[in-house]
């Protein structure tokens, strides 16, 4: 029985990390998920402290992904009109699968400044590039919390 949880674990902590990288999946869900079902074997026992630690890191993690981006078109002088189109973007980017979601929080964060004001280029790239760097710090949040639960997986596992 053991055997088959580790295999049903692993192939989850896999698709974690995949799901770090391609925004279909929820990536770092998927490897909590994976460690939790480690814990229920009869080999392997994790405190209820590193379940929930971990439990908490990866809801804060899953929130903040979403959120990111639109503190980045913040951050690198995005006016409202720029958050708005960040976030419409991120929103519309959905529907357009992996590369959706990369280039909608940019673009939208672009059209929206552009929207406000034409004749500012550089701002609303400036801007625009905010939120595709909140996207790259969220993905990394999402590797690290994975490569993390993936860690614990092999050690626990394996050796």
């Amino acid at each position: 029985m053991d055997i088959a949880l580790f295999i049903l674990a692993g192939i989850l902590i896999l698709l974690g990390a995949i799901g770090s990288l391609l925004p279909v999946l929820p990536g770092p869900p998927l490897a909590w998920v994976g460690i939790l079902i480690t814990h229920l074997s009869s080999s392997v026992d994790y405190s209820m402290n590193f379940l929930v630690t971990t439990a908490v890191a990866m809801i804060l993690i899953s929130v903040l992904d979403y959120f990111i981006p639109i503190w980045g078109t913040k951050r690198f002088g995005g006016s409202k009109a720029g958050v708005i189109g960040c976030t419409i973007g991120l929103v519309v980017g959905l529907f357009f699968g992996p590369l959706g979601i990369i280039l909608g929080p940019f673009l939208g964060a672009l059209i929206g400044e552009l929207s406000v004001n034409q004749k500012q280029l550089n701002r609303a790239l400036k801007s625009a590039t905010g939120s595709f760097l909140g996207f790259v710090v969220g993905t990394g949040l999402k590797l690290i919390f994975c490569g993390f639960m993936a860690y614990y997986f092999v050690s626990d596992v394996i050796f």
